[in-house]
């Protein structure tokens, strides 16, 4: 006969503060996971009011709103019949928690604090909330009188314990508790715990899609159980991208994983699964019964009902998808990114200064694989994203036929040449331009910079000269710098008006294009291309940019890529000699980008200071002497 119980977790494009919709998204969810048969749906972390609120957590009104819409979900009849475990933010006793509000049919069966905090890197939830310390203990929680009415209670449980029902056993952990080395379901699945559920606000970042893989199927390889992870999907307000890829585990295995990057605003995903399988993966390991002896109690809330279904009950059929490689993040998760900005900012589309160069065109080919997804979501039956893309373009009729020609609408590119420019470097820009579709200006923008020196030499009678010329270091920098910043005051100002000489409405969000090492390097200039409204590739080093340009090249059919990345990367600031480029930026650091891109990952991953990079780099350059190791 088995013990069967249907599952769902989902991931949520929710926004910060967007309390209406948040509820909108947050019911369709639950009215799909009931659709699909399931007992109990999970959602993502802080799903009532968005993760991104920053200092709004601080004012009242966010937990006010919060409860607001907790309230229209304990009212709803969507909400029937099926446990619900949403996240928000609760006062208890005048402190702020990140919370797990789990509910049934009008009444609230648990309010469950987060017990560890992410405060390193990209977080800082110590800033808004504090940890809840009091492990295995809880307290009675006042509910605001809104709530009271609907659900007829004055206090509901508050704090850390797990949810039984006559069959089974649940606890939650949220996010970071999932990557503590004590994690809470150990000691829950030692104490019968079968049923494990995260919900998670976990950002996309090169690499780290595996690593969350893994620790989902780590939590019951040793214990055995079932993992319920539901995940954050969008930018929501802020520099991160949260790329959803939900997933359920049983005893070790991946049995189904949602999408890692998707335009779609809500995914739900369902598994109906066996207990009995649980409970013999556990009584077979000897070890694991042992250590039941030893292990802590967690406070117990019981519910009045079962949560099995019958046992010839269809089983849903889920895929296990394997994590993404490298590259295929390099261009995914920026580009669901830029496009979940865009379509939030309300702009026009995008403006890229494109030097011919491997960093402006790898952010020009991720815009471009932005546009391949929104076609494809489109050709799919998407609607919603159909109405985004005619809200970006100002046109209600606008249907999008290929990517080359949406490209053409939402990307300006614009090489703004100098005396110093190569002829190569703008053909190689210009070609990228007609593959991939954009709308490419080429203005020549020595005018500019030779009015700006003109000032300069009206006030003080020097006139600066390039090295090449003569000119001191101080001289030849100065001049380089001129350029560079023009560029961006340039950029700025085709975002701003280059649609308008279209005819069409809205402006351009302004995208930058250096990479984590130049930026770790300072190897650029302050306010010139590098500063902008979004920078997609500020995370990514040039080694695996290089990486991502290769595989462009086969998987979007782009052959101008072929000579971008042969070429010397070159910043052309300084005089050509015989018209070819005599300036590069490895000359000019001292420096190759792939020593370059290991110092980066030695200095921010490992976190290691000279010395320490010293030590690390003899055993990794064993070739070369200390002194030339030094010397590098």
């Amino acid at each position: 006969m088995g013990r069967k119980v249907t599952l769902a977790t989902c991931t949520l494009n929710q926004w910060a503060l967007d309390f209406e919709g948040n509820l909108q998204r947050i019911l369709q969810s639950i009215k799909i996971a009931k659709e699909k048969g399931a007992r109990y749906r999970l959602g993502p972390e802080l799903e009532i009011c968005g993760y991104g609120c920053s200092d709004h957590f601080f004012e009242s009104d966010t937990i006010l709103h919060s409860f607001q819409v907790l309230a229209k979900l304990l009212e709803s009849p969507v909400t029937t019949d099926i446990i619900c475990d949403v996240g928000m933010p609760v006062i208890h006793k005048n402190v702020r928690y990140n919370c797990r509000v789990i509910f049934l049919n009008k009444k609230i069966l648990l309010i469950r604090p987060k017990t560890v905090m992410a405060n390193a890197g990209n977080y800082r939830e110590l800033r808004w909330f504090t940890p809840w310390n009091k492990l295995r203990e809880v307290e009675d929680h006042f509910l605001p009188r809104m709530i009271q009415e609907i659900t007829r209670q004055d206090t509901v449980p508050f704090g850390d314990a797990v949810l039984a029902s006559k069959d089974t056993c649940i606890g939650s952990e949220i996010c970071e508790e999932l990557w503590a080395p004590n994690s809470p379901h150990i000691d829950m699945g030692l104490d019968g715990v079968e049923i494990f559920t995260n919900a998670s606000g976990s950002h996309h970042e090169l690499r780290k899609a595996h690593l969350r893989v893994d620790l989902v199927k780590s939590t019951t390889i040793k214990n055995g159980g079932i993992y319920l992870l539901s995940n954050l999907r969008g930018c929501d307000s802020d520099r991160l991208y949260f790329d959803g890829c939900a997933m359920i585990s049983i005893n070790g295995d991946i049995v189904a994983q949602g999408s890692q990057f998707s335009l779609q605003n809500v995914e739900v995903l369902t598994a109906t699964l066996d207990l009995e399988d649980v409970r013999s993966y556990r009584a077979h390991t000897s070890s694991r019964c042992i250590s039941v002896r030893h292990c802590f109690a967690n406070s117990i809330y019981y519910l009045t009902r079962k949560l099995l279904l019958h046992s010839t009950l269809r089983m849903v059929i889920t895929i296990c998808l394997s994590s993404s490689p490298a590259f295929t993040d390099d261009y995914l998760g920026p580009a669901c990114w830029l496009w979940d900005y865009l379509r939030r900012s309300k702009q026009g589309g995008f403006l890229l200064p494109l030097s011919g160069g491997v960093d402006s065109s790898a952010v020009a080919c991720i815009v471009y694989s932005m546009c391949r997804l929104v076609c494809q979501a489109v050709d799919m039956g998407n609607k919603e994203v159909l109405h985004d893309v005619r809200q970006i373009v100002g046109d209600e009729n606008y249907v999008t036929t290929t990517p080359n020609e949406l490209c053409n609408r939402l990307l300006t590119t614009c090489y703004m040449a100098t005396e110093n420019s190569s002829t190569e470097t703008r053909e190689r820009a210009s070609m990228l331009s007609q593959q991939i579709g954009s709308y490419h200006l080429t203005p020549t923008i020595d005018t500019a910079v030779k009015a700006v020196i003109g000032i300069f030499t009206s006030v003080t009678g020097n006139v600066p000269r390039f090295r090449a010329h003569g000119g001191s270091w101080r001289e030849n920098l100065a001049l380089q710098n001129v350029q560079a910043r023009l560029r961006m005051v340039i950029a700025y100002l085709f975002a701003q008006l280059s649609l308008w000489t279209r005819g069409l409405p809205g402006g351009l969000l302004v995208l930058g294009s250096a990479n984590v090492d130049e930026s770790l390097r300072g190897y650029l200039t302050k306010y010139d291309c590098s500063s902008a409204d979004i920078n997609p590739i500020g995370g990514i080093s040039k080694t695996d940019l290089r990486r991502f340009i290769g595989y462009a090249i086969d998987t979007f059919q782009l052959s101008a890529l072929t000579s971008i990345l042969s070429a010397p990367p070159t910043a052309e600031l300084e005089p050509l000699t015989d018209g070819l480029v005599s300036q590069t930026d490895e000359e000019d650091m001292g420096m190759t980008y792939d020593e370059l891109s290991v110092y980066g990952k030695l200095r921010k991953v490992v976190k290691t200071g000279p010395y320490s990079m010293f030590c690390k780099l003899l055993l990794m350059w064993r070739t070369i002497s200390p002194r030339q190791v030094k010397a590098e």
